[in-house]
């Protein structure tokens, strides 16, 4: 499933436009999106938690040359799945 058949479903439930269904869809993502980068966590219920974390710096090694290579300290993105969704696909 991609974007494209989340803004259908959204279509097919709410009616409307299909362009109305994809601003749906496009900003219940990009608020998901703005609070991660502040630094906010996201819970949605039954469904699960998105946060940005810190990983810390490391050294990695280039697969072609062997050579040691710095990663810097980066936020990445997480998503812990709530229990409902984890019964759900079970």
């Amino acid at each position: 499933m991609n974007k494209a058949d989340i803004i259908n479903k959204v279509h097919d439930v709410l009616g409307g436009t299909k362009a109305e269904a994809e601003r749906a869809v496009d900003t219940v993502f990009d608020s998901i999106t703005a609070a991660m980068k502040d630094g906010v966590q996201v819970s949605v219920a039954q469904f699960g938690i998105f946060e940005a974390k810190m990983r810390e710096a490391r050294t990695a090694r280039n697969p072609r040359t062997g050579e040691s290579v710095p990663v810097p300290a980066m936020r990445v993105p997480k998503f812990r799945a709530a229990k409902g969704l984890k019964d759900a696909v079970k």
